[in-house]
């Protein structure tokens, strides 16, 4: 039988994050994952630099053995319209590939590891958790995405009842031949906005890695879309015409588009087992990372009385950072009278600049700003 002072269920960003500050506090932490890392993750791929700080990453070093593409620009437009092109004087964003930094961190968090081991059963007794049968820990941390076993243990619901991001995406290191084609700029990420505003592709490069990918917040099946999607980047020769095959897919939910039961007693989820999304963006690393220290702070406050009251710090930090979930606006007419004004906008230089990157994207408003 192996036992810690917490078990973190999931080696993404969050999960890292989160054993790396409670390791420096002292406790005994754990992460599992069902994956061997390195590991693939569905993903654009980039980081900004509130997130370089938060992480205390140092960019030298991290460099010399990882991709890290600055972002200096962005295309912005919608699928089949002309984009407007946004420049900055300074990096706003990196590329990294997540094969390379969800190892990075999982292995600088101080952590003990568990990987390639799924949770097959979750047990409580007499206020200890009890995880496959083999590990015994009084904390247990849901880490594990939008599917995360912790999450639905605690009483979430994570598929049905609510509409969820589908995403697929694909990367791969290009031939010599197609990087003397490609006309995506390695500073200059590409977005490209659905008709009806319900989802967005994009294409990045990072160096010779080339990074496609397109999500929708949608019932419909999510294929058809993206395959009109790659004919569109193709008629504008901003693909390869060989494209490998393999495009990989997961679901994810935007915060305040789910609810979900944050914290019971010794348990709590963090990341995009919490459903923290960014709503306009569908970013997932900030928060994951922002939701990691919040969880650690309240963990380390609590001293070792896990019970639900002493654990609720966590979720009162979560909301005070965030804002209290509000459901998506619904209605027909609204929805309407949104994508009409939104295709308007989306033509605008300003409105790219200033609402879609500054704010949707990049976070660059003071409120984004009290975790540094």
């Amino acid at each position: 039988m192996k036992s810690c002072d917490a078990l973190i269920v999931g080696g993404g960003p969050a999960g890292s994050t989160c054993a790396r500050q409670l390791s420096r506090s002292g406790l005994d932490i754990m992460v599992m994952d069902k994956a061997d890392f390195p590991r693939d993750k569905v993903c654009a791929g980039w980081i900004t630099p509130s997130v370089v700080k938060t992480l205390e990453l140092d960019l030298d070093t991290y460099r010399r053995e990882h991709v890290l593409q600055p972002i200096t620009g962005f295309k912005v437009g919608i699928i089949g319209n002309a984009q407007s092109e946004v420049r900055y004087q300074a990096p706003v964003s990196y590329g990294i590939r997540r094969l390379e930094f969800d190892d990075y961190l999982l292995r600088q968090s101080g952590a003990r590891l568990q990987l390639g081991e799924s949770v097959k059963s979750i047990q409580r007794q007499n206020g200890t958790w009890l995880i496959n049968g083999t590990i015994s820990t009084p904390l247990l941390i849901g880490a594990g995405g939008n599917a995360c076993p912790v999450a639905r243990h605690i009483g979430n619901k994570i598929s049905g009842g609510h509409l969820q991001v589908f995403a697929k995406e694909i990367e791969f290191l290009m031939a010599p031949q197609q990087v003397e084609k490609c006309a995506i700029r390695a500073d200059t990420p590409e977005l490209f906005f659905c008709r009806d505003l319900k989802g967005y592709g994009w294409c990045l490069r990072k160096g010779d890695y080339l990074n496609l990918g397109f999500g929708r917040e949608d019932t419909s099946p999510l294929s058809p879309h993206l395959n009109d999607f790659c004919s569109f980047l193709l008629s504008q020769d901003k693909l390869p015409t060989d494209l490998p095959q393999g495009f990989h897919g997961h679901a994810y939910a935007l915060y305040g588009h789910s609810q979900r039961q944050l914290l019971t007693d010794g348990a709590l989820i963090i990341g995009d087992a919490a459903g923290l999304a960014t709503e306009r963006s569908g970013e997932g690393i900030r928060p994951a990372v922002e939701s990691a220290l919040f969880a650690a702070q309240a963990i380390t406050a609590a001293a070792g009385d896990y019970r639900q009251q002493r654990l609720r710090a966590y979720e009162d930090q979560l909301f005070a950072h965030f804002g209290m979930p509000q459901p998506p606006a619904s209605g027909l007419v609204a929805d309407a009278i949104r994508r009409s004004l939104g295709r308007i906008l989306l033509n605008s230089l300003w409105f790219n600049r200033h609402i879609v990157l500054d704010g949707w994207f990049l976070r660059m408003d003071k409120g984004s700003e009290r975790m540094n």
